[in-house]
């Protein structure tokens, strides 16, 4: 089982909608959470340690990420999908987005 997460700015809307979307998909396991201290699941070494895979959907977003957790993406691959924070949680498009994005690196 393939362990991935999906990161935002505060895990509000699109990191949320990315693990529910993939949360049923076979082979993997996943999890979201946010760089902002006021996210519903702030980003934490152990969420880092965990992932095999990691989604972020900012190029702001990975240099963040790589600043404070350098030893922990070691060895890890870091996707940005370039979804910008234009979407509420499971809309229609950004659901649209995720799968085109998202899904060719499940394979």
């Amino acid at each position: 089982m393939k362990s991935v997460l999906f990161v935002c700015g505060k895990n509000k809307w699109r990191s949320p909608t990315a693990e529910q979307m993939f949360a049923e998909h076979p082979g993997i396991e996943c999890a979201s959470a946010g760089l902002s201290p006021e996210s519903n699941t702030p980003i934490s070494a152990e969420l880092v340690g965990w992932a095999q895979l990691i989604f972020v959907m900012e190029t702001t977003h990975k240099t963040k990420l790589s600043a404070r957790f350098k030893s922990e993406l070691s060895g890890k691959r870091v996707v940005c999908l370039g979804i910008p924070d234009n979407y509420q949680f499971m809309d229609p498009a950004l659901v649209k987005l995720l799968k085109l994005k998202v899904t060719p690196h499940l394979i």
